[in-house]
């Protein structure tokens, strides 16, 4: 459902807060996700972790502190083989981190304002979403072939490596290509139109192609390696549901498909939120016959990703060259819709 709508003072997309929010000052010192400094410690500093327990966790993609904190207790059990050892060793994990179970609206609200946004490179596009691509959530393009999802996500992953003035965020871009569908000579195009030497934006993209739905969860479990040493502040799924189709045919395949999204998609969120990273994704469309007014058309991969994805966004074909995106389904955004066109310097208004 469609929440109050963003105040026209927050529309910078290097500025996340209000007039309001001067008035509001830390009230009780509590630590939050991106308050955390895990750098100064290693597995081995968690109370029941020792040097056997550390390596294993190493080799299943828990490298840090943080990663063992914000793990579930299936997950971790998995590894070390027992539930309750797992439980204990999490909480001991958040201890060391100061990480409290609990915080008041206030002081969610002031982690909030550690939420940063990426320009889309479009004025159109940007007044839509409330000020760019929004950090610590997933932002889903949905769409026909030729409506533009591609075209923006190869735009993002120039926009993210601009500065903070210029409406990026000084990071690079990982880029998880499902359906073969990226080019880097498309790059090369739009970071010369945004004053980027080419090469130097394609070496600030890191690229991996995913050939089916187990591939494309263990890619994004690596990526929490790299996050951090590489500066990624954007993750590019493009697109979420291609190989889960493919590979889960028919009614009798669709409990199980829609399990395995799930679990890949809270992987995404998960992200997102602890390492303070945008995610976007693009979702093909899916024809409904017995539809016979209104749009036949509906997302791909059904509740699972429309409860995962946190803004998701409408795109299609207009006349001529001209492409129309809406807001239909948002906790914050009003529904709007605003056009935009596609030119050999990438997304424009």
């Amino acid at each position: 459902m469609t929440r109050r709508r963003r105040s026209s003072t927050a529309t910078s997309t290097t500025e996340t807060s209000t007039a309001v929010t001067a008035t509001i000052r830390p009230t009780t010192g509590a630590v939050t996700i991106m308050e955390i400094d895990d750098s100064k410690y290693q597995l081995e500093d968690i109370d029941g972790v020792g040097k056997v327990t550390a390596q294993k966790l190493r080799d299943a993609g828990y490298t840090t502190v943080r990663d063992v904190a914000f793990a579930s207790v299936r997950e971790l059990a998995e590894v070390i083989g027992s539930e309750e050892r797992a439980k204990t060793i999490i909480l001991n994990a958040q201890r060391l981190l100061g990480i409290k179970p609990f915080m008041t609206a206030l002081e969610y609200y002031q982690r909030r304002q550690a939420v940063r946004y990426i320009s889309t490179g479009c004025r159109a596009l940007d007044e839509l979403l409330g000020g760019g691509i929004e950090t610590r959530a997933i932002t889903e393009f949905v769409g026909e072939f030729g409506a533009g999802k591609t075209q923006i996500c190869h735009q993002l992953c120039v926009m993210v490596q601009l500065p903070p003035e210029k409406g990026g965020l000084a990071g690079k871009a990982l880029y998880i290509d499902t359906e073969g569908t990226f080019r880097p000579e498309r790059i090369m195009q739009i970071a010369k139109y945004r004053g980027l030497d080419p090469e130097e934006a394609l070496k600030n993209i890191i690229y991996a192609r995913a050939y089916n739905s187990d591939h494309q969860i263990m890619i994004v479990d690596e990526a929490k390696k790299i996050i951090r040493q590489e500066n990624i502040r954007l993750i590019v799924v493009d697109s979420l549901v291609a190989h889960f189709r493919a590979e889960y045919p028919g009614r009798e395949n669709l409990a199980a498909r829609q399990q395995k999204l799930n679990q890949h998609i809270s992987q995404l969120l998960k992200i997102a939120d602890i390492y303070n990273v945008a995610v976007v994704v693009t979702n093909q469309v899916i024809a409904q016959p017995d539809v016979f007014f209104g749009n036949p058309l509906k997302p791909a991969g059904g509740n699972v990703v429309a409860h995962g994805c946190t803004y998701r966004i409408w795109l299609r074909k207009g006349k001529e060259n001209i492409r129309i995106a809406k807001v239909f389904d948002s906790p914050y955004h009003p529904e709007k819709e605003v056009t935009f066109r596609i030119t050999e310097e990438g997304i424009v208004d």
